[in-house]
Order: C-alpha cells, then structure tokens, then sequence
C-alpha cells in the first residue's frame, strides 16, 4: 500500500525551549504552542518519516542528519536548568537521509550527509509538542551558507518525491524573528504576513520569484534583519505543489505576527 501523499509546511518552532517553562516566558509562546499541539489533525495521515529544515544548522552545502540515534543539541542559554534535560529520543533514518541527499544530487545540487550531527533546538523542540510520542523517524536538514532563496526554493523542489513517500517536509523557523529590536517592530510584522499571504498564493514558480524579492517586502528587513529563519520557507514552498498555499494559524508572540502555511495538491 503507498503512503499518503504529504503537505510541506512551515511552521514556527517557538523561542527556545519556552514551550517547556513556565510563567511569562511561556504564556508569551502559549499559542503557539497551542497550535503545534494539535498539527497531528491537519495532516492526511501519519507520516512514515519527517525531514525537519533547521534555521539553526547552515553548511557550505545542504546536510541531513544521517545517525540512528541523534543526539540533542541545547543550542540556548540563560535558561532554566531543567530545559538542559530535555529528551526526544526518536528514532533518526540513515536511509531517509541518504535519500534526500541522493535527490539533490540527481538535480545538480551538492550535497552531504552528516552522521555525527545532532539535533538542534529548532529541531527537537517544536517536535516535542507536535509529536510528543517521538516514534517518527526524524531527519533534520540543514540550510546551505549564503542563504540564496532561490536555491532553497530549488532544494525543496528536489525534494518533492518524498511526499509521496509519506515523509512530512517541514519548514521550521519563525515568519517574524526580530531579536534585537522585538516589540518596536511589531507593526511591520503584520504588513509583512499580510505580503506572505500574497506571495504564496501563487504557483511553484511564482512563489519561488516573489519569495526571492522578500528585502523589498513591506516589513521584510524590519522582520528578519538576517534570513535565517526565513529560508525553511523557501524549502518548504519548493517541496509543495502548485497550488497555491494555505495558511495553517496566523497568531502572536507578545505584540508580533507569526503565521504557518502549507503546501499541498488540490
């Protein structure tokens, strides 16, 4: 029997290890939390794997994951000492990362595998609310330095095959990551989502061509002074379809915008 044919998306992965704290810190991410929590009931079916982009990993070329067992990365401080003991112990697929490696190559892209990688907090953290149970094969994916949206758009297009190997690709970033100047910029944050909404209403290769002009986007460097957080966007769109994308949750943290899309047939 083939496996559902998956969405990509793209989806916030919080602030830190807030999700998982208490007090202000998490009522302000509570949300998006909320929505993260209940993902499991927008999707067709079970995934057989997810390849995770990572706004917190970048190398010369793209890099999957490829150990059984990835260890955890606690890529924050000034926290909690209890968010240092977090676990999500699910299973990695060497195969899974192989595969994706094997797809961009087959499209002239270079690319790696890296079996010594674990997995970062933009990794195993929105995992760990969407799902909790850790019994999904996951492969985290990185972005390629130099951060060119077009190619990660051409990346995720690479990809496409696996959704129709049941493997959810997911985008995980923050549609508004604004660290240095949080709250004075939060306006902007919605006049950007409000441009999202536009840009990834068209096809593959409009999306592509809009997304490559998001600088010029109202709020766009007020929103993402560096594109870190943006580019799993890119991926995400190019792993999709033609159709146009759907938005999942449009919510807040504190007084700014954060938004989620899919991408999906029909």
């Amino acid at each position: 029997m083939s496996a559902a044919r998956m969405p990509s998306m793209y989806l916030p992965h919080g602030g830190g290890p807030s999700f998982f704290m208490s007090g202000p810190r998490k009522a302000r991410y509570q949300a998006t939390e909320d929505f993260l929590r209940g993902l499991h009931a927008l999707l067709p079916a079970r995934p057989a794997a997810i390849l995770l982009v990572s706004a917190h990993w970048e190398s010369e070329v793209p890099a999957f994951t490829g150990a059984q067992r990835p260890g955890l990365i606690y890529d924050y401080s000034g926290f909690p000492p209890e968010t240092y003991q977090l676990r999500y112990d699910a299973p990695g697929s060497p195969a899974l990362a192989r595969r994706a490696a094997a797809l961009l190559r087959e499209a002239g892209h270079d690319a790696r595998v890296d079996a010594q990688r674990g997995w970062d907090h933009g990794v195993f953290i929105p995992l760990k609310v969407m799902f909790p149970l850790a019994d999904i094969p996951v492969v985290a994916m990185s972005l390629q330095a130099g951060l060119d949206p077009r190619a990660h758009c051409d990346f995720g297009q690479a990809l496409r095959p696996l959704r129709d190997e049941g493997v959810l690709v997911i985008g995980a970033g923050m549609s508004y990551h604004n660290l240095w100047d949080f709250e004075t910029h939060a306006p902007d944050s919605f006049a950007f989502h409000d441009w999202l909404d536009e840009a990834l209403a068209g096809d593959l290769a409009q999306r592509r061509e809009s997304l490559a002009q998001w600088r010029r986007a109202p709020g766009g460097l007020a929103s993402h002074p560096r594109e870190e957080h943006l580019l799993p966007l890119m991926v995400a769109s190019g792993a999709g379809s033609d159709a146009g994308a759907r938005r999942l949750w449009r919510g807040m943290v504190g007084p700014s915008c954060l938004g989620a899309w899919a991408f999906a047939d029909g």
